[in-house]
Formats: structure tokens, C-alpha cells, sequence
């Protein structure tokens, strides 16, 4: 499943944090089939050692978590074509841990074994003249996803065992969100305590930007084409994640059909929530619950929300309002986070 990304403005703001000027390294370039953007700050900093700790940082996520990459670990699990318990890393099994957290607190709502239904509906590669899927088919399909029916994870043991030889894993709504918190896992190793990893538009922040205030990010307008911040937000010691429904969708027959596809369904979602941002404690956890929260809505997943204290802001088509007209509600925890009215 592809998120949407927000986009990240940093700005630069007043007062002084560093006993002298601050250095900042900025690194980019790409990463799991999307960009990164790096920026840390701070003093001695040796930009060419960093950058080759964050190139064998993410080549090591991506060995273990890439679902593009044949050879990874995920994609070597998917393929395996044995029902006993596989070892996994301890990467993979933290992963998974969160993986079925989530999945759990959603009724699997989260699913990492949607695979059969990203394939019937097209996400992957589709042609026009494709019919939208049977109920028949979709039914087929729903055989080969659910994760606590299909996977049995010993994390302890460092074993994931599958109950039918055919599933797969797809960890593009969580594995992200890990790459970024390995990342900044690699900064602190470097001594450095302030800066900003983004990834496809995911990010996690720490400490303050070089003028001493915390970092400033835009949740992106929810309109295909158009980069302009619906919120701008300031963010430190958290991760954040979007999940957006405008960007990557078909239409047929008049009838829109979202990439967000509902495992409990098996459909693409239909209500009016069009994006979703979501704070929480490090970037893995911001990745999975914004993909979970927009499969629900606004509805259930301002419930769920409040449930488990979780922050998160919707936004939702305003069909009273025109094309471009939106709604925007907030859980209490966003707002805590955030000091938002």
C-alpha cells in the first residue's frame, strides 16, 4: 500500500541553541521507491562519514524489508513455499510485533498480507478496459489475507510461520516508517541530537532546528497536483506520517476507486476521509496507524482514536461545500501534542 506523503517545511525561526554557529548536513536522494531528505544538526560534523552511515543504514532496511527487492528478507519469506516456522531477524519480528498491534486494535483493519487485494484491484498495474473485480473474485481473494489467522510470529523464538504456503507479506505501510527510525537511530549513534528524517514524505524529528525552535511541518491540501500545507504544525521528538486517498485511485462507470483498500471488506473505503496524519512516539507507529486510520474514517477512527489516545487529524470531503471544500476534525491526543484549539 503507497501513502501519500505530507510534505515537510522546515523553517527557520529565532533564538539560539549551539554555543557557536551550528553546522548543518542536508542528504538526500532515494530510498524504497521514493526520496529522502535528511537534515542534522550540530557541531564537528563529518558530513561524508554520515552520509555513508545513512547509505548502509538504509541498504541493510531495505535487505530486510523491501518488497521490490526479490532477495530481501520479506520477499524470501513470501516466496517460501514451507507452513513450518521460518526464522526472521530482529528487525523483521520487530516489525511484525507492531505490525500486529496495530492489526489487533484495528479488528484487521491493518493488514500485511492484503496482497490478493492490492492484485484484484489493480494497485499494481491496471488498464481501463480492466472490469472492476466480482464479488466472487473478491471473495477468492479475502482467502489469502488476515494476518493473525495466516501468520503465527514467535518473536521470542525469532520465528514467523505461515498457516498456507501462499501468503505473502507487504510491508509497504509500516517498513517506511522503520527505515526513517533507523535512520535517526544512526544519527543519535553519531552524537547528534537535533535533526529531521524524511522519507516519502514520512518523518521523524529531534531536538530543534539551528535557530533553536522546534521543527515546522506542513500537512499537505488534500488535492491531486497541488503542494500547498491545509496545517502547518510544530513537531519535535516525534515521528509523523500521512495517508491520502487523492493521488492514486481509478475511476469506472462514474464510481471512484481509492488505493485504501479495506482487508475487512475487501474493497476500496467509500467514505468522505480523504487524508489522515498521525503523531506518535517514532515513525514506524506514525506509518501503520495513518494507513489504518484512513482505511476506517473519520468516523470510527476518531473513536478508536480517543480509545487508545492516539493523535490524529482527519480531513474529509465537505460535499456541501464544492470540490475543494473540506472538513477537519482532531483527537483530543492531537491536540495535546500540538496545543491546538
Amino acid at each position: 500500500m503507497r501513502l501519500v506523503p505530507v510534505l515537510a517545511f522546515a523553517s527557520i525561526l529565532s533564538g539560539c541553541l549551539f554555543d557557536k554557529e551550528p553546522e548543518v548536513v542536508r542528504l538526500s536522494g532515494e530510498t524504497m521507491g521514493t526520496t529522502f531528505n535528511i537534515t542534522a544538526i550540530g557541531e564537528d560534523l563529518d558530513e561524508n562519514a554520515l552520509a555513508a552511515s545513512v547509505e548502509e543504514t538504509l541498504a541493510e532496511v531495505n535487505a530486510k524489508m523491501s518488497n521490490w527487492d526479490p532477495n530481501s528478507e520479506v520477499s524470501t519469506f513470501s516466496a517460501a513455499t514451507s507452513t513450518d516456522p521460518m526464522p526472521i531477524s530482529a528487525e523483521f519480528a520487530q516489525v511484525m510485533e507492531a505490525a500486529n498491534d496495530v492489526h489487533d486494535k484495528t479488528d484487521g483493519t491493518f493488514d500485511v498480507t492484503l496482497g490478493p487485494l492490492i492484485e484484484l484491484w489493480g494497485f499494481g498495474p491496471r488498464t481501463p478496459e480492466e472490469p472492476v473485480p466480482s464479488e466472487a473474485d473478491i471473495q477468492a481473494a479475502l482467502e489469502g489475507v488476515g494476518q493473525n489467522r495466516l501468520l503465527t510470529l514467535d518473536a521470542e523464538a525469532g520465528t514467523l510461520t505461515k498457516s498456507d504456503a501462499s501468503v505473502g507479506i507487504n510491508l509497504s505501510a509500516i517498513a517506511k516508517g522503520y527505515g526513517i527510525d533507523a535512520v535517526a537511530e544512526t544519527l543519535r549513534e553519531a552524537g547528534i541530537e537535533n535533526y529531521l528524517v524524511e522519507i516519502g514524505g514520512d518523518l521523524v524529528t529531534m531536538g530543534q532546528n539551528d535557530k533553536g525552535e522546534a521543527w515546522r511541518i506542513g500537512i499537505e491540501k488534500p488535492q491531486a497536483g497541488a503542494q500547498s500545507p491545509q496545517l502547518i504544525v510544530s513537531v519535535s521528538d516525534l515521528g509523523m506520517a500521512s495517508s491520502g486517498d487523492y493521488k492514486n485511485f481509478f475511476e469506472q462507470d462514474g464510481a471512484r476507486y481509492s488505493h485504501i483498500i479495506d482487508p475487512t471488506t475487501g474493497r476500496p473505503i467509500t467514505h468522505r476521509t480523504t487524508s489522515v496524519t498521525v503523531l506518535a512516539d517514532n515513525a514506524m507507529m506514525a506509518d501503520a496507524w495513518a494507513t489504518a486510520m484512513l482505511a476506517l474514517g473519520q468516523e470510527k477512527g476518531l473513536e478508536l482514536a480517543e480509545k487508545h489516545k492516539l493523535a490524529v487529524y482527519f480531513i474529509s470531503r465537505d460535499v456541501t461545500g464544492g470540490e475543494d471544500a473540506y472538513i477537519t476534525v482532531h483527537s483530543t491526543a492531537f491536540k495535546d501534542a500540538l496545543g491546538t484549539n
